[in-house]
């Protein structure tokens, strides 16, 4: 079985930072391209970054310039660092990763964390 936890969430003010941090674990040939997504009250889920195994990211609008999406593959974590935090990144923000697990064969799947909650809030 393959697993994403997510840790790093919490209340900070407005300008403030954190930084989320996304763990994978279980029988884990290799991880391919790794993301975060977030989901606010009453929105759709929404790509905040992605970073390919190369290490190539791409951000959302919002994201760029103040979100900074890395990897380290040997503790199979990916983390996002976010700074000048503002109200509306409140939200839920899950990790995503394609994981090719062992008896899988040539088969990557993607996965999902349970989330991890970000409240921007004087």
């Amino acid at each position: 079985q393959v697993q994403l936890v997510e840790s790093g969430g919490g209340l900070v003010q407005p300008g403030g930072s954190l930084r989320l941090s996304c763990e994978a674990s279980g029988s884990i040939i290799w991880i391919n391209g790794m993301g975060w997504y977030r989901q606010a009250p009453g929105k759709e889920r929404e790509l905040v970054a992605i970073i390919t195994r190369a290490g190539s990211t791409n951000y959302a609008d919002a994201a760029k310039g103040r979100f900074t999406i890395s990897r380290d593959d040997a503790k199979k974590m990916v983390y996002l660092q976010m700074n000048s935090l503002q109200s509306g990144d409140t939200a839920v923000y899950y990790c995503k990763a394609s994981i090719l697990r062992a008896g899988d064969g040539t088969w990557e799947r993607d996965y999902w964390g349970q989330g991890t909650q970000v409240t921007v809030s004087s």
